[in-house]
């Protein structure tokens, strides 16, 4: 079953001693108005607000004849098929051939996508996909580690195998406004593309739900005249 994103329950709200909080604003981040924690060293941080620039992260030729931006989650086993499977397609045949710019957007739907977002984003764009590939790749495990402490541990271990190191995702893990700058940042994006299930795509402006490589295909060759 697809996950829904305005009807799945998020986990509960912060653990005694395990939150962060942001000074001089006296809010405490959410998504779909759930508290949301953070597993790294200063989970007790306050911090100022100030404004956080989140990047896109896109492969392919910028002028590339059409642009799909991909809507998914980190926590989605749907998603993990698609990068497994259609995603590998499409880069080998589309992306790298320079006919389709690709744009990856997070989803959130619980603290362990927000969790997997932040250690992918920690080693720049020139890492993020390397590292989103390795995440999905080992979703069956690291997502059914057990406690929070033992999957936040996990996606360390992604982590450091991807070449960063601990104090990286340790500052990674705690930045507090990096984590609320993405959740605003990811529900400001899934209003504006009518985003409600996982994986989405938008293809040259219209949203399509989840579709096999041969509907791509469809779709990509009849804009580039393939």
């Amino acid at each position: 079953m697809k996950q829904r994103m305005m009807t799945i329950a998020l986990a509960a709200a912060l653990v005694a001693g395990a939150g962060w909080w942001v000074a001089g604003t006296g809010q405490t981040p959410t998504i779909n108005g759930q508290a949301i924690s953070l597993p790294g060293a200063a989970n007790a941080q306050s911090s100022t607000p100030s404004e956080v620039t989140i990047e896109d992260m896109v492969i392919g030729a910028e002028d590339a004849p059409v642009e799909i931006i991909e809507y998914a989650s980190f926590t989605c086993p749907h998603c993990a098929t698609f990068h497994k499977g259609v995603f590998k397609d499409l880069k080998a045949d589309y992306i790298d051939t320079g006919k389709v710019k690709f744009t990856y957007r997070e989803v959130y739907f619980d603290r362990y996508g927000l969790w997997g977002s932040l250690v992918a984003r920690c080693g720049g764009e020139e890492r993020f996909f390397g590292i989103t590939e390795m995440i999905y790749d080992t979703q069956g495990e690291w997502s059914r580690a057990g406690s929070e402490a033992a999957i936040a541990d996990e996606l360390r271990k992604i982590g450091r195998i991807a070449g960063l190191d601990n104090d990286q995702l340790e500052a990674c893990l705690s930045n507090g406004d990096k984590a609320r700058g993405l959740i605003e940042w990811y529900q400001a994006n899934a209003e504006e593309h009518g985003i409600n299930s996982t994986p989405s795509f938008v293809i040259d402006g219209t949203t399509y739900s989840n579709m096999s490589y041969g509907e791509f295909q469809e779709i990509i060759d009849e804009k580039v005249g393939g």
